[in-house]
């Protein structure tokens, strides 16, 4: 999965062109769906490719109810909620995507556990959750489990961790990665993409080290050539 993590709908299409032909997921993020709205997302869709909106709904369940059929209606493939709004609401969340799915296969719904970006130090001493990151995310992705939703979102860190706790067929969505040869950024808990795939990861997110990079295709062929032969 792409991040179109652009300020706007040209910066956008900028990247998409440079990267046409190659038959990867796309995802949209909150910069980018604020500044472009709704219809670029239906026009990605319209264009053949497969979204993940990442816009990691997190409010009182009958809100995110009336969000997650909002999104449905757009046609995306996949998006997020966050696992710390509880059960109900990420129930809430599946309940709006089946009502508005018209009896077509409705998006994967899936919870954010732990951003990439969040330290121990930032996990305990800040938002106030005890014990280790890993933890953390097992616990989430329980829950997740719980209310019926079909994965999560987590560090490739946490990988073995989620299946072994939900099992092989609850998905795990990777941010935070990075290849060998790349910054690390703002991120804490990162893996590069073959060890993510070795973990058990089912979709790789990857955003700066391809958008930033100055031939965006080369970066991604790049990566694709590393798992090839890594």
């Amino acid at each position: 999965m792409v991040a179109l993590d652009r300020p706007d709908e040209a910066a956008a299409e900028s990247l998409i062109r440079a990267l046409e032909g190659i038959p990867c997921w796309l995802k949209v993020g909150m910069e980018l769906f604020y500044a472009a709205g709704p219809a670029f997302v239906a026009g990605l869709k319209d264009r053949g490719y497969r979204v993940f909106l990442d816009v990691k709904m997190h409010d009182i369940p009958n809100t995110v109810k009336g969000g997650a059929a909002s999104v449905t209606r757009l046609g995306v493939d996949l998006f997020n909620v966050h696992a710390a709004g509880g059960v109900r609401m990420m129930e809430a969340a599946l309940e709006g995507a089946e009502a508005a799915s018209g009896g077509r296969p409705r998006p994967r719904v899936i919870a954010v556990t732990q951003l990439t970006s969040t330290s121990q130090a930032v996990l305990n001493d800040e938002i106030g959750i005890p014990g280790t990151a890993e933890e953390a995310v097992v616990r989430y992705a329980r829950l997740a489990r719980r209310a019926g939703l079909d994965g999560v979102v987590a560090s490739a860190r946490e990988v073995r961790a989620v299946k072994a706790a939900c099992g092989g067929g609850f998905l795990a969505v990777t941010p935070g990665i990075r290849p060998a040869s790349a910054s690390a950024d703002d991120q804490e808990r990162i893996m590069t993409p073959r060890e993510a795939l070795d973990a058990g990861a089912d979709f790789l997110v990857i955003g700066r080290p391809i958008t930033a990079a100055p031939d965006p295709r080369e970066a991604f062929e790049s990566i694709v050539r590393e798992l090839t032969h890594g």
